[in-house]
């Protein structure tokens, strides 16, 4: 078995009377093999207090450890194997002759009245005598783990555990204390009473309706109608798990902990609403611009474009129903701004150095022979004036030559023949070409690139008509080009209010034989432009802010759905198409659209290599979109089963001349596949998948409000309330 060395022996042993001799030798030096001896005695009369040394002592002592330190800085071979040192107590020094190295040690005489002590070091061990006080001299040191500098911090630990461990267990069961959600405190609560508290102060803040800001303009939100929720179990189960974290259970007993409340909500009844909104807010940017009442021009000034944020929105509505504020304080929806181009004071320049010069007299065209003139009065230069704002911020002036022509009329006929552009004629499902007819006399454009020079002329002021051939701008060969020979695809729809069809045949004459280039995008809004009353568009059913209303135009949606069919069925690209919000039993679920003017739109693009013809058939009962071009695949429409089904929520209203009242309708999902087939042989050359999300349509009841209850005979009237009175409750529905 291998033997563990001992330490060497460090012991310095010291003279307890003082003497100044060296003392005698008492043996031979331990050797390598002795147990280790780490203590370093003193004499009796030293532990019993006496007297300190004198000087000369002290300065011998000093010497002595002077020569102790050098000899250690110094070990010889012999030290290595034995380092107990011994300090001399006089002054002459280390023995010569000591061959193991060590001071001499005292007489043997005196040794019977030493005694061992532990002597205490600056780092803690036992390296020097004991301080001035130490009542444990002579005792040893306990473990490190039973001193003072361990135990107290130990057992203030000991004690905040206890503390931590009690109040986690008398808080469990319970949610934890100074607990707040959404402004209700729920401390301390058990779970149940913490959801009745909810239901009782949050629930009713959550759901009620709330006013709405965005801008300038001012809406309800029914968070009922667009599906909102306070999710009382789930808040409950995040309020009441118990911190475990030391500090914030510190922090509570001084403040409040704020939980957030779950809220669910229908993300396509909530757009829906916001859609409502967005259509009051959203306006394209109105430059700067020159109106003409008649011949008196003014400036028209600009208004900023701006657009409702409806992620933004939809942040915010959540984020104020979350904190449980009062309903009666409204939300601000945040609004994106675009800026105008043209501003009021470049309009002003182009009034008074253009616009007003060129209607203050006629201009006269003359032939070259001078027989033949044409006068082109105030009206139609005031007619055709154009105004483009540039990028730059300008606004340029110009002449519009079909207003032009169209405001001189036949006037210009004197100076040659009119040219006619080419056509297309369908007869039954046949599609032709009517070809163009060139003319003569002054064309159009030229004429307004002649008169643009002279309007800032002063009068009289004349052009000299330059004749020669005018080609039509569609030719007949163009239109050959275009490869538009047989249908490509049609869809109808029925229609079943008389004011919606008055407004479907408007936009159906409008849109029919528009003819859409390879490569070119159709916009519904962008063809037609606005639809009011002045382009002859009457009152028809809306959905607005997901209830039934009416508004100018409505109805419109219903040939939206009927010309995306003809697009879908036609192979062309839809670009944008927006779903109604509830779903419409006339259209075919998953495959119609809804428009409004200027904010929803409906556009598709003509992917193909050949031209798409429109043609537009209009019945007192029905509605026909047509396309002719070139076909390219055979059209596939598969239509998944209804899934997600959502039932609709119950709305009591007062009965009032506003509240219509809705039989609701169940909101689900449905996917319709369009299937791309090879003409020839019916393979399938691709899919296409359109997923849509129907909100389940709100019932509607209109409560009668049941009038005041009489008060008891022979009671007088009573007056009128007295100013600054209390107002009387509102009746409110259930």
């Amino acid at each position: 078995m291998s033997q563990h060395h001992p330490a060497p022996d460090e012991t310095v042993r010291m003279r307890p009377d003082g003497g100044d001799g060296p003392p005698p030798p008492t043996g031979q030096t331990p050797g390598y093999e002795a147990a280790p001896d780490d203590t370093r005695p003193v004499g009796r009369d030293w532990q019993r207090g006496a007297p300190a040394a004198s000087p000369a002592t002290a300065e011998t002592a000093t010497a002595e450890t002077a020569t102790a330190e050098t000899t250690s800085a110094e070990p010889g071979p012999a030290e290595q194997a034995n380092s107990t040192r011994r300090i001399q107590q006089d002054a002459d020094g280390p023995v010569a002759d000591d061959p193991a190295g060590t001071a001499a040690i005292p007489p043997v005489e005196h040794r019977e009245t030493m005694a061992t002590v532990p002597v205490h070091t600056g780092d803690g061990g036992t390296d020097g005598p004991p301080p001035p006080g130490d009542d444990r001299r002579g005792a040893p040191r306990g473990p490190w783990w039973r001193r003072r500098t361990t135990l107290i911090p130990a057992g203030v630990l000991a004690a905040l555990a206890v503390l931590y461990g009690a109040d986690l267990l008398v808080a469990s069961g319970e949610v934890p204390r100074n607990t707040v959600v959404a402004g209700v405190d729920v401390g301390g609560l058990t779970p149940a009473s913490a959801a009745q508290r909810l239901e009782e102060r949050l629930t009713p803040r959550v759901v009620a309706d709330h006013t709405v800001t965005a801008a300038d303009v001012t809406g309800t939100l029914s968070p009922a109608t667009a599906g909102i929720t306070l999710d009382v179990p789930s808040t409950v189960d995040v309020a009441e798990e118990q911190p475990l974290n030391p500090w914030t259970r510190l922090v509570t007993l001084f403040s409040d902990r704020e939980v957030e409340p779950v809220i669910t909500g229908e993300e396509t009844a909530l757009q829906a609403q916001i859609e409502g909104i967005a259509s009051q807010v959203d306006r394209a940017p109105q430059d700067a611009t020159i109106a003409i009442d008649g011949t008196t021009p003014s400036v028209v000034e600009p208004v900023d474009g701006r657009t409702l944020d409806r992620e933004g929105a939809a942040d915010a509505i959540t984020d104020a129903l979350a904190s449980g504020g009062d309903p009666s304080t409204p939300i601000e929806l945040p609004v994106d701004v675009t800026p105008v181009r043209v501003d009021a004071e470049e309009a002003g320049r182009v009034l008074e150095e253009t616009v007003t010069p060129a209607l203050s007299a006629p201009v006269e065209v003359v032939s070259q022979d001078g027989a033949t003139s044409v006068e082109v009065p105030v009206t139609a230069i005031a007619g055709s004036l154009t105004f483009t704002p540039q990028d730059d911020g300008e606004l340029a002036v110009g002449l519009d030559p079909e207003a032009l022509q169209t405001a001189l009329g036949e006037e210009l006929s004197v100076f040659g023949t009119p040219a006619e552009d080419a056509t297309f004629e369908v007869s039954g499902d046949a599609v032709s070409v009517v070809p163009s007819v060139d003319g003569t006399g002054i064309a159009p454009t030229r004429l307004a690139e002649q008169l643009l020079p002279v309007l800032t002329e002063e009068a009289p002021r004349t052009v000299t008509a330059e004749l020669g051939p005018v080609p039509a701008e569609f030719t007949t060969q163009e239109a050959e080009a275009l490869g538009i020979r047989e249908e490509i695809s049609s869809f109808t729809t029925n229609i079943g209010n008389p004011a919606s069809g008055t407004n479907i045949r408007v936009v159906a004459e409008e849109v029919d034989g528009a003819i859409i280039m390879p490569g070119e995008t159709f916009s519904l809004n962008g063809f037609t432009g606005p639809r009011g009353l002045a382009q002859g568009y009457v009152e028809a059913g809306v959905i607005n802010n997901g209830e039934f209303t009416t508004a100018v135009g409505g109805g419109i949606s219903q040939f939206a759905t009927t010309m995306f069919n003809a697009v879908f069925f036609a192979g062309l690209e839809d670009v944008f198409h927006k779903p109604h919000s509830y779903y419409i039993s006339r259209y075919p679920a998953g495959r119609e659209a809804t428009v409004y003017y200027d904010s929803i739109d409906l556009t598709w693009r003509n992917d193909g290599d050949t031209g798409v013809y429109v043609d537009t058939a209009w019945t007192p009962g029905t509605i026909t979109v047509t396309f002719y071009g070139t076909k390219r695949y055979e059209i596939q429409s598969i239509s998944s089963e209804r899934y997600n089904f959502r039932e609709p929520v119950v709305q009591n209203k007062p009965d009032s001349p506003t509240c219509e009242p809705q039989s609701g309708s169940t909101g689900f999902d449905i996917t319709v596949t369009r299937v791309f087939r090879d003409l020839n042989t019916g393979a399938e050359i691709k899919r296409e998948d359109f997923r849509t999300r129907y909100a389940a349509e709100p019932v509607i009841n209109c409560v009668p409000v049941e009038p005041p209850a009489p008060g008891p005979e022979g009671t007088a009237p009573g007056g009128a309330p007295a100013p600054g009175g209390r107002r009387p409750a509102r009746t409110r529905a259930a």
